[in-house]
């Protein structure tokens, strides 16, 4: 890697974003033997009859039903469920490409998941190298190697304390006092300026409203049915822009992204500009 390369980030979310549905539906949801309106149904019931936070409903779901039928749900099973995630098109061959590009132009540019889904499966799917780190709900496991309990949850709200982890350089999730201490703007390792996020609906409006008032730039992806919401997005100023959800090369992610490093470049040259 060279020196003096300027530093970027992209912060995705996943479902809806990298992929066309919930990832818990492509087979997780299926051993189960249930349909996912089903699983999802009693998941929001449950929230709502119990007054819980819906990341622990769903959480709490996946174990009580996985009991129920002797089904194992160890790490090693939910990353065996992400096996089966599909991606949109143009994902997987995404990030070598952007980072080619990047890295072309004099920047370092590192890509992150942000996700109310479960790490452990996001583990398992075909892209889990091409992040520097990946921010996900996760369970707590007994000494048989079974799911008992939530360990970390990520709602649309919490997913924004991960915008600031990655804006000081600051991952170790049980780190605390790390994140929370005061750091100069000029000594964060990642400007919030040089960062992108790409989401796709509501629960990623605190990212994005964050990060635009914080100088940085967002991105609403859709699939076919879902334009007039990211288009909303991009109405309520929480999306610069939308886009369909292909990244392949030449499409709009692609250029939308190009741009950005571009411009990230530019303004890095005009700050060091001297008399």
């Amino acid at each position: 890697m060279r020196k003096n390369l300027i530093p970027m980030a992209i912060c995705y979310d996943f479902d809806g974003t990298l992929s066309p549905g919930n990832m818990q539906e492509y087979s997780f949801i299926k051993k189960l033997g249930m349909t996912a309106d089903e699983f999802w149904k009693t998941a929001n019931g449950m929230a709502k009859q119990k007054k819980m936070d819906d990341i622990l409903s769903y959480m709490k779901v996946t174990i009580d039903e996985s009991r129920k039928r002797k089904l194992p749900i160890t790490r090693e099973d939910f990353m065996a469920y992400g096996h089966n995630i599909k991606l949109y098109k143009g994902v997987e061959e995404w990030f070598d490409r952007i980072n080619a590009y990047a890295l072309s132009c004099g920047v370092n540019l590192q890509h992150y998941i942000i996700s109310s889904g479960l790490k452990e499966m996001l583990e398992g799917t075909a892209i889990a190298d091409k992040f520097t780190e990946i921010f996900a709900s996760s369970f707590l496991y007994d000494e048989n190697g079974a799911a008992v309990w939530p360990a970390i949850i990520l709602n649309y709200t919490s997913k924004t304390q991960y915008l600031f982890r990655i804006n000081k350089g600051c991952l170790d999730v049980t780190d605390t006092e790390g994140v929370n201490r005061h750091v100069d703007k000029a000594c964060r390792p990642m400007p919030f300026e040089n960062m992108i996020y790409i989401g796709d609906g509501s629960t990623d409006i605190p990212c994005m409203a964050m990060l635009n008032k914080a100088g940085g730039h967002t991105l609403a992806v859709y699939k076919t049915g879902t334009k007039e919401r990211a288009s909303a997005l991009n109405r309520d100023g929480r999306a610069h822009m939308i886009a369909p959800a292909d990244y392949s090369e030449n499409k709009a992610i692609d250029r939308f992204v190009k741009a950005v490093i571009d411009k990230v470049v530019a303004d890095n040259r005009l700050k060091n500009v001297r008399p």
